[in-house]
């Protein structure tokens, strides 16, 4: 049975702009004088994991900083401010999975973010798209190492009993589509409004939509 495998929230819903405005929160509660902007945070998101982001900020401004608390009021205002977002699934995506649950495909939630991240995102779009329609949901307490690593897509592969050629993954960020190729997994880049224009040469398509035809395309037949 093939697979679609979705490797981050961002991909199901588009959560960088919330995201971005909760570090910023968390640097505001910690006495912090940064302040990411669009632009910076788009290059930030060049790379993986966002407590090794704030270590890097304060290593750039000559600062001690304990990043884990810092990141750890981050994910608390994230979830606040996803639970007040109106926040709906990216375009195709509720239509793709219905369509691949349909064909009989395998449907997965491959993240390395925190449970509760995946949680709160879920929620938010249980509306449009009930968690239930995923066969498979991964978070950090699954892996040994997070993304760029592929250790949470070869998890999936083992959880759904799928052979590699037989599974798409589907990224928005290229920390996360070198974790599919690490894999060994085919991937479509699928950027969200931060990380368009990112080097995604590494990905088997990229597609600004999703569409479950298209998709299937891009395995083998």
């Amino acid at each position: 049975m093939p697979a679609l495998l979705f490797g981050s929230i961002s991909t199901v819903a588009d959560t960088s702009e919330i995201q971005r405005e909760a570090f910023n929160a968390a640097f505001r509660e910690h006495g912090l004088d940064w302040h990411w902007d669009r632009d910076a945070y788009r290059e930030l998101l060049a790379s993986s994991g966002g407590e090794q982001r704030i270590a890097d900020q304060a290593r750039a401004s000559g600062e001690t900083v304990d990043a884990a608390a810092v990141h750890a009021t981050k994910t608390a205002r994230f979830q606040q401010l996803l639970a007040e977002a109106q926040l709906r699934p990216r375009a195709g995506v509720t239509e793709t999975i219905r369509d691949a649950k349909a064909s009989g495909f395998g449907v997965a939630f491959v993240t390395t973010t925190s449970a509760a991240n995946v949680a709160a995102v879920l929620a938010a779009v249980q509306d449009d798209l009930p968690a239930s329609w995923f066969d498979v949901v991964l978070d950090l307490s699954h892996v040994e190492h997070p993304k760029p690593d592929g250790d949470a897509y070869r998890h999936a592969l083992r959880a759904l009993g799928e052979p590699v050629e037989q599974c798409l993954a589907i990224e928005d960020n290229v920390g996360g589509v070198a974790a599919a190729a690490d894999a060994g997994v085919r991937c479509a880049a699928f950027p969200n409004a931060n990380t368009a224009g990112h080097d995604f040469t590494a990905a088997t398509a990229v597609v600004d939509h999703l569409a479950f035809d298209d998709l299937r395309a891009l395995l083998p037949a």
